[in-house]
């Protein structure tokens, strides 16, 4: 979609994307707007885990960790790879890792009155 290495140009930004684009992005951010998956989320983005690593790490039982997970893998944020009887979770790639850590940066800044750049 964008120019040249996934950056978008200024050109891009003067057009609006796809609406099946702007619809999944708009799942993808809804899933973020909780605490705990953004939390999972995080944790995936560094390592593999199983939903009992996951649930001791984020403080939540195993139950609700399995939903928010499912809830992450239709959203596309999140892949799964069988090891025998356990399922190991993992983020989905470099942009899922660069979106969030991009929404923690923003965050940082606003927190801290860090000035903005580009």
């Amino acid at each position: 979609m964008y120019a040249r290495d996934d950056v978008a140009t200024t050109t891009d930004w003067q057009q609006l994307p796809p609406g099946e684009h702007v619809e999944s992005a708009v799942d993808v951010f809804r899933m973020l707007a909780d605490g705990t998956r953004l939390r999972v989320l995080w944790l995936l983005c560094g390592a593999e885990y199983d939903v009992t690593a996951l649930a001791a790490a984020v403080g939540t039982a195993r139950p609700a960790v399995s939903q928010h997970l499912a809830k992450l893998r239709l959203a596309g944020l999140v892949t799964t790879r069988r090891d025998g009887r356990r399922a190991l979770y993992r983020a989905r790639g470099g942009h899922v890792r660069t979106m969030l850590a991009e929404t923690i940066q923003t965050v940082d800044h606003h927190l801290t009155g860090t000035p903005d750049h580009d």
